[in-house]
């Protein structure tokens, strides 16, 4: 690892024949050299020159394998039958060489963005500078925007679904390496204080060579919370509400008259201590402490800010006037020794009234507090209206350039963050929400047996409860377990939003939505909680729904009824009242996740967007405003890859100003986290939000019917040939256990949830994150991409036109449609990474050889007959020919996955065969951590 000179050579094969530019990447390989040669010096001397020969010469013989000077059988015969206490320092120098790698290729997109501004060249693509530049070419007038923009929000909602595999140690030892090799890549050889780059590397590099790779424990959900919130001070606070005012600025001054984002449009949320879907350990009090967390790193942030003004807004009242407002305000802080600085007295005003709010709503209090016995503010509206006097003040007396500094970030914040920081959205099963329903309502005396009725009768019996006053049952009702959990948890929702304001907790999800009756369980337990009332209830006239009731639809059916459904919602005037009370705004949820593990990857991407077009219709016909909830996850098989490029697939009318899109696992900190990167992110979010609202991105016009037959017919014929695999294919279940590490993902401690929702051995029941996980780390990539080869050979020799013709109109519909292209290039993604003959090596883990060869033969097929269907759909030879930056990445560090792969398979076989050693379960372990740095995108 002492030389990455031959990190950058011919690719061979199918998948990647064209050489990257070597004068472009140059700087890059650079870093890696160097990384790499600090690392290799890390390994020899901390763990000898033995280890360090088996690294490098793994590492040699990998290359040689890409080059297909030797067969792979050969390198693996390098770790047959190695020492355990020889295999975990391998795992972990290649792992940190995944890792740095990662360094390496951030900073250099970092530099080309750099060179590309340098030379003048033309906004790129996905930045708010280049969707201005759209904008202004549209010719769109004031009225249209301001409709379209009405109510816009942009919401990043972390999870705390666990793919992340590195511990927070690791994660800050990290940034501080790619801290480091930016300055480097700026020219510098010494840091600001003068100590040299390349020592204060090896320092880092050290550490994290000493540091433990995985955690010995399980995380708790407490841990989730921290985690969560650690985005916020590394990034959040600083970028988010400078995006904020940027993008109102750039939009009020081309539409003036149009008074677009009178509100925030970029507002975070969050699912960590709210989502208890198949978590048995989110809790009332996980509720509180999620919520009350939040509220203290929004005031904590607020104490530092504004300490940090008293020391800034010296001002003397004799050299500069103030407003009456001003003077006012500093009245309320009556301290001699101030008397000649008014600002300084209105701002420490201030800081006791936050004070006092602190003492009031948080559970434990910040640092800076200041008591002067003044009342506390009510809402974050009243603190903004303060920090608006000095503002103003400031503004009337000559000093705008001081109010445009940190005080106008500060007011940013308030605006957005609030008391709460970020909204908390609540999620559970329709399932447990049926459950927990049939027992209140059988408490109460309402119906003893609520599973024994028709879909007709539990709504009309649901909507006749909703509409009474009184609650189902008291606060001593004698509940089971399971009911009693339920309710404390939703009335623990409803004292955050009473304590933090509407905002705490905007949401409740209902997982596995399938029927009108799912939905009225769902506000049955709200209305309990008092966070719903109807006309004529406790509210009096006007209806209350500050939290929404959200419908997930996840597997193929449902996303495919999900429109009939909510038409039929919103049929019911009682539910109609609640959405009017909320500006006429209802929110669906999209299951990327397990539509995918239902019915193979195209068919959920096409079952998606013709959801999203039915809903989109039903909108319009009911008259609501729809906000769509994309459940995305990292991987391709989660509905993930670019973002910019997946909301411009969405079809017409489905975005409309608004979008909320889940951030999962190691996606998190590769967006957010560090304000540099986080804000090329959310910019990009924004970007395309604003194009698939205000611009015809489809661009299918008057032949989008015929585009969507097509699609019908593939998403058909994809759908059959997965479940011909997952789902009919005798001994499949056991295949997928023996072949890949399910298994023992489990053990790896990367999350506070179950893998599975239920104890089961059903695909169904098992998390979509392990499922696709699990196909990652064998390199099987399946869910990305199976049964779509199929389904394109099937169709082109189905019907009357010929074949050359029915290539055309595939070529056709890629040239010109969005979602089709991006569908495609996912994909190619997904298969860049996939790599069959390691799969092979996991194959014969499965001890049944006619099962083996059964469901292997299969896949091999498949994923022959995918390529094949992709060049010839696009032309393309290269699977990565439109990703450059990903084909780079992929052909620079694959070689060095190769060992772990290896070496994953020989202690899987090993601790199956029953090697109790608990070095062998934590190599595996380890092997599973390496992999999915390496991917970066594995969950």
């Amino acid at each position: 690892m002492a030389d990455a000179s031959d990190t950058v050579l011919e690719p061979i094969g199918s998948v990647l024949r064209t050489r990257v530019g070597r004068e472009a990447t140059e700087p890059m390989r650079d870093d890696i050299r160097l990384l790499g040669t600090i690392l290799g010096d890390t390994v020899r001397e901390q763990s000898g020159d033995e280890v360090f020969e088996l690294v490098e010469n793994a590492r040699v013989e990998s290359f040689r394998v890409r080059r297909s000077e030797i067969e792979r059988v050969e390198l693996a015969r390098l770790f047959d039958g190695i020492d355990v206490h020889q295999a975990i320092p391998v795992i972990r120098a290649f792992t940190h060489f995944a890792l740095l790698a990662n360094v390496a290729e951030d900073i250099h997109r970092e530099r080309r963005r750099a060179v590309h501004v340098a030379a003048g060249e033309p906004p790129q693509t996905s930045s708010l500078a280049a969707t201005y530049l759209k904008l202004e070419s549209a010719d769109l007038d004031s009225a249209t925007v301001a409709d379209a923009l009405y109510g816009a929000l942009v919401s990043p909602v972390i999870t705390a679904h666990p793919t992340e595999t590195r511990r927070r140690t690791v994660f800050d030892t990290q940034h501080r390496i790619t801290e480091l090799m930016r300055r480097r890549a700026q020219g510098h050889d010494s840091t600001d204080d003068g100590r040299s780059i390349e020592l204060e590397l090896r320092r880092h590099i050290l550490t994290l060579w000493q540091t433990a790779l995985i955690r010995l424990s399980r995380l708790k959900i407490q841990d989730e919370i921290e985690t969560g919130l650690r985005y916020y001070p590394s990034a959040f606070f600083e970028v988010i509400p400078k995006v904020n005012a940027e993008i109102r600025t750039a939009l009020q001054a081309r539409w003036p008259d149009a008074h677009v984002l009178a509100e925030p449009i970029l507002r975070p949320g969050s699912w960590i201590g709210g989502d208890r879907d198949g978590n048995p350990n989110v809790t009332a009090e996980v509720v509180r402490l999620a919520t009350g967390s939040a509220a203290f790193t929004a005031l904590n942030h607020y104490f530092a800010e504004i300490s940090a003004l008293e020391e800034e807004l010296s001002m003397s009242a004799r050299l500069v006037r103030v407003t009456d407002d001003l003077a006012a305000l500093a009245e309320t802080c009556a301290e001699p020794a101030r008397a000649d600085e008014p600002y300084r007295r209105a701002l420490r005003a201030v800081h006791a009234r936050l004070t006092a709010t602190a003492h009031q709503i948080l559970d434990r209090q910040p640092e800076r507090t200041l008591d002067l016995g003044l009342e506390r503010y009510e809402t974050p509206e009243d603190l903004l209206a303060d920090l608006d006097v000095v503002d103003g003040s400031l503004r009337a007396n000559g000093s705008a350039v001081v109010a445009d500094d940190r005080l106008a970030r500060l007011r940013e914040a308030v605006h957005v963050f609030g008391f709460h920081l970020s909204g908390l959205d609540m999620r559970q099963n329709s399932d447990v929400h049926e459950e927990v329903v049939a027992e209140l309502l059988a408490w109460a005396g309402v119906h003893p047996d609520y599973g024994s009725l028709s879909e007709d009768e539990r709504v009309e019996l649901l909507i006749g409860e909703l509409a009474t006053r009184r609650p189902l049952v008291g606060p001593d009702a004698d509940l089971s377990e399971l009911a009693r959990k339920e309710v404390d948890i939703v009335t623990a929702g409803a004292r955050a939003v009473k304590v933090f304001g509407p905002n705490a907790v905007p949401n409740y999800i209902i997982s596995m939505c399938q029927s009108v009756s799912d939905m009225l369980e769902a506000a049955i337990l709200l209305k309990e909680a008092g966070l719903i009332s109807v006309p004529g209830g406790a509210s009096g006239d006007q209806p209350y729904a500050p939290v929404g009731i959200v419908p997930l639809f996840e597997t193929i059916d449902d996303l495919q009824r999900g429109s009939a459904i909510l038409e039929a919602v919103l049929d019911l005037p009682l539910y109609r009242a609640l959405v009017t009370a909320r500006g006429e705004q209802q929110e669906v949820m999209l299951g990327y996740s397990d539509s995918n593990k239902d019915g193979g990857y195209l068919a959920a991407n096409w079952a998606l967007y013709r959801a999203e077009l039915d809903l989109v219709e039903t909108a319009r016909t009911t008259g609501i405003r729809l906000r769509l909830f994309h459940g995305r996850g990292g991987t391709v098989g989660r509905g993930g890859g670019p973002s910019y490029d997946a909301i411009l697939a969405q079809p017409p009318g489905a975005v409309r100003g608004s979008l909320r899109i889940t951030e999962q696992g190691e996606i998190i900190a590769a967006k957010y986290a560090e304000p540099r990167i986080a804000h090329r992110n959310l910019e990009t979010l924004l970007a395309a939000t604003l194009e698939s609202t205000l611009l015809d991105v489809e661009g299918l016009g008057d032949t989008a019917e015929p585009a969507y037959e097509v699609l019908d017919d593939l998403a058909a014929r994809a759908q059959r040939a997965y479940g011909a695999l997952v789902h009919d294919t005798d001994g499949f279940v056991e295949y997928f256990k023996a072949s890949t590490p399910v298994s023992e993902i489990g053990a790896l401690n990367i999350g506070s949830r179950p893998a599975s929702r239920k104890p089961t051995e059903s695909i169904s029941d098992l998390r979509a994150i392990p499922w696709v996980l699990a196909w990652s780390q064998s390199r099987v990539m399946l869910p990305g991409w199976y049964g779509t080869g199929t389904a394109v050979e099937e169709w082109l020799d189905a019907g009357p036109e010929t074949r050359d013709e029915k290539v055309g109109v595939l070529r056709d519909l890629y040239e010109r449609w969005p979602f089709f292209r991006t569908v495609l290039s996912n994909m190619a993604q997904v298969m860049a990474k996939a790599d069959m003959g390691l799969a092979a090596r996991y194959s014969e883990l499965v001890e049944d050889e006619a099962l083996r060869r059964r469901v292997f033969d299969q896949i091999v097929a498949e994923y022959h007959r995918t390529i094949a269907v992709h060049e010839l759909i696009t032309g393309q030879d290269d699977l990565l020919a439109d990703n450059p930056s990903l084909a780079r990445s992929v052909f620079n560090r694959f070689p060095y996955l190769e060992p772990l792969n290896h070496l994953q398979v020989e202690l899987l076989r090993r601790f199956r065969a029953g090697d109790a050693e608990e070095l062998v379960q934590r190599g595996i372990l380890l092997t599973m951590s390496g992999l999915a740095t390496a991917l970066r995108n594995s969950g």
